[in-house]
């Protein structure tokens, strides 16, 4: 064995000896071995980060050497979150995990990211089990609900079950049919009793086939928007599961409930990215105990220990193929799209950046791409989300990506008129100054009095705390028509400024989340030039300095 081996192996004793897991007791019953159930969950393409996929084939390798019948499983949200993914919709994600060899996975709300179709066509692909007891077209179920494994002399059943909120943490339109009816669907009701009895309905089902053990895998999460699709939902209006493994929220909590009969349930959840694996491990007494394997260095596994095995070489060949893959020539462009102003240059000669201070041909593609993709009345892209030209000729994936390189993800939120109003002004603040919130807009049009100090407050923190005065955006028009303060629309932009916050925008905190996460940014602008511009980009882009939406008013009438 090599040195760093070794100190991989020391890295997992110690883990072992440090790691308080959770406990069941049940029968004992004919076993030859311990059972190991290995899980992963909103992997999120991060094949070469925490443990990474390398480090993953060690510890399963490690246990399976020391007499332990070891399964591996996935609990969703694996094929979507890094360049890898979107540039080749899954598909290496989805090959990656027939090569580590897992067994059962479920769907996670983004295996859908890149539609029906494609998340179909890869299930059959996988040489591994999809299921869900959920998932739905038209009421008859996509995948089985459950499988039986057989392992260390016990029949172990696993149930999946898949979280409602994916019709729209996903695309909606991926889930309805030419006519915009949904057709696919999770069982989903308010009460939660849909979701409720189609996993009574299999785990019944299993118990009746004589199983030992009832594994349910679930991408539900602990988060309040979830409810009434919560794994402790679920666990407290079911009965007859033994262990819940579980995605979604990626948290990483330990716990034991009751179900509704008052029986001790364990739940697990190892987080995301591969910082954590997690494990059941189902003794040959019959105690079950759930706990997690945890990377807390900053350098992944397979980087600082050197790992070299058969995943090693497979995750390298497929980051090797994606370099490939982002010189492919994916559309063209007719003009030059640009983030810099078309004439003036700095005392050194350089271009100045214009996109965050005034709109660009560039602004208004990307706000264009999300306007479109999602449906809203009005859609934002904050100038310093993006990056980089497209020029005028051939674009490839890896020109896109430049665009948009943070892997911020599509949100649509239910907005009164006044926050798009607030929201305008703190972007306009700084002009003719730049701010990276400045936002570039479609759907919208509006003027900048920049001769008007701005008004716009902050708290402690820095963010959008109120307007004193009078207020440097007027004329502002959604639809051509003028804004409403009282009026309700649909805002399109991503979850950095909708959810977090970001860039200050603290007036759409709480908002009513319609779409949450549906795409990332730069599948968003693939989209939508592929797609809805037909891989071309027109004429209606040749004014670098845009289309007219935002007129800046230098002095006053």
């Amino acid at each position: 064995m090599t040195k760093r081996f070794l100190s991989f192996l020391l890295i997992l004793t110690l883990l072992f000896a440090l790691f308080c897991g959770t406990a069941l007791a049940a029968d004992e019953g004919e076993r030859s071995a311990d059972v190991v159930i290995l899980f992963t969950s909103d992997v999120h393409c991060g094949i070469d980060q925490g443990f990474g996929y390398a480090g993953l084939a060690e510890i399963r390798d490690y246990l399976a050497a020391q007499g332990n019948d070891v399964i591996l499983v996935d609990d969703g949200d694996n094929i979507q979150g890094e360049p890898i993914g979107t540039m080749t919709k899954g598909e290496a994600l989805l090959d990656l995990m027939n090569k580590m060899g897992y067994s059962i996975a479920i769907p996670g709300n983004h295996e859908f990211d890149y539609g029906m179709d494609q998340f179909l066509s890869l299930t059959k692909q996988a040489k591994f089990d999809y299921i869900s007891c959920n998932f739905n077209r038209e009421g008859e179920l996509v995948f089985q609900p459950y499988v039986i494994r057989e392992l260390g002399g016990a029949k172990i059943a696993f149930v999946g079950v898949t979280t409602p909120k994916t019709l729209t943490s996903s695309t909606p339109k991926y889930f309805q049919d030419e006519n915009g009816e949904f057709v696919y669907g999770f069982f989903q009701d308010e009460s939660g009793e849909g979701v409720y009895n189609a996993v009574q309905s299999a785990v019944d089902a299993a118990r009746a086939e004589g199983v030992d053990y009832v594994v349910a895998m679930g991408h539900l999460g602990n988060e309040e928007e979830c409810h009434p699709w919560t794994y402790g939902d679920v666990i407290a209006n079911t009965s007859g599961i033994d262990v819940f493994l579980d995605g979604h929220s990626h948290d990483t909590d330990q716990i034991k409930m009751k179900n509704k009969n008052g029986e001790d349930v364990l739940r697990s959840a190892c987080g995301t990215k591969l910082a954590c694996i997690g494990y059941c491990r189902i003794a040959v007494d019959g105690t079950i105990t759930t706990g997690l394997y945890t990377w807390n260095n900053s350098d992944p596994a397979p980087a600082l220990l050197g790992l070299a095995n058969k995943m090693s070489a497979n995750v390298a060949k497929a980051s090797g193929a994606l370099e490939k893959k982002l010189k492919e020539v994916v559309a063209s462009s007719q003009v030059l799209l640009t983030v810099n102003d078309p004439e003036a240059v700095d005392d050194n000669g350089r271009p100045i950046r214009m996109v965050r201070r005034a709109e660009t041909n560039l602004g208004d593609l990307c706000a264009d791409a999300y306007l479109s993709q999602s449906g809203a009345d009005v859609a934002f892209v904050n100038g310093g989300g993006v990056r980089a030209n497209i020029k005028a000729g051939k674009i490839t994936l890896g020109d896109i990506l430049s665009v948009h390189p943070f892997g911020n993800a599509m949100c649509v939120i239910e907005v009164k008129g006044q926050q798009i109003l607030d929201a305008l002004e703190w972007g306009s603040r700084a002009v003719p100054g730049e701010t990276g919130g400045f936002l570039q807009v479609a759907g919208l049009s509006y003027e900048i009095h920049s001769y008007i100090e701005s008004g716009c407050k902050t708290d402690e923190n820095g963010m959008f705390a109120g307007v004193e005065g009078e207020r440097r955006v007027q004329n502002v028009l959604i639809g051509g028509e003028p804004i409403d303060p009282e009026a309700t629309y649909t805002l399109a932009s991503h979850d950095y400024m909708l959810l977090n916050s970001g860039d200050g925008y603290s007036m759409f905190a709480g908002a009513p989340v319609l779409q949450d996460r549906v795409k990332l940014d730069n599948q968003v602008l693939i989209d939508y030039i592929t797609e809805d511009l037909g891989g071309v980009i027109g004429e209606e882009y040749e004014d670098l300095t845009g289309q007219g939406r935002i007129v800046i008013v230098e002095q006053a009438p």
